[in-house]
C-alpha cells in the first residue's frame, strides 16, 4: 500500500469529503470503512467515477488519510486520478462526492464521466 503524505500530495482528499465520510462511517457504526474511489469504462464521456465503501485495503492501493478517515484508490484508477481533488458538495441539485480531475480533457454535463 502506498500512503500519501501532507507534502505535495498527488491526490487530494478534501476536508469536506473527509467530514462526510466520517459522518457516514458513524452512521454505519463501522470504523473499518474507507472511501474507495475508482474509474470504470462507460458513461457518456468514456470513463465514469465510482465511489463505494470498503473495509479492505489491497497491498497495491494508494491510501490517503484526512481527519482520521481514509480514501483508497486502486492502481489502475490512480493513474487517471493523479492531481485530482476529491470533494463533497451540497447544492440545489443535491449533495454528492465530486472529482476535480485536471487530466480530464472533456467531461459530461453531470460531472460523473470524463475522457482523457
Amino acid at each position: 500500500m502506498t500512503e500519501m503524505t501532507d507534502q505535495q500530495p498527488e491526490m487530494v482528499f478534501s476536508d469536506s469529503a473527509a467530514a462526510k465520510v466520517r459522518s457516514l462511517i458513524e452512521e454505519e457504526q463501522n470504523d473499518n470503512l474507507k472511501l474507495r474511489v475508482f474509474i470504470t469504462g462507460g458513461g457518456c464521456a468514456g470513463f465514469s467515477y465510482g465511489f463505494t465503501f470498503d473495509e479492505a485495503i489491497a497491498d497495491d492501493d494508494t491510501a490517503i488519510e484526512n481527519h482520521g478517515v481514509t480514501m483508497v484508490v486502486d492502481p489502475m484508477s490512480y493513474q487517471y486520478l493523479v492531481g485530482s481533488v476529491v470533494d463533497y458538495k451540497e447544492g440545489l441539485q443535491g449533495s454528492q462526492f465530486v472529482i476535480n480531475n485536471p487530466n480530464a480533457t472533456t467531461t459530461c454535463g453531470c460531472g460523473s464521466s470524463f475522457s482523457i
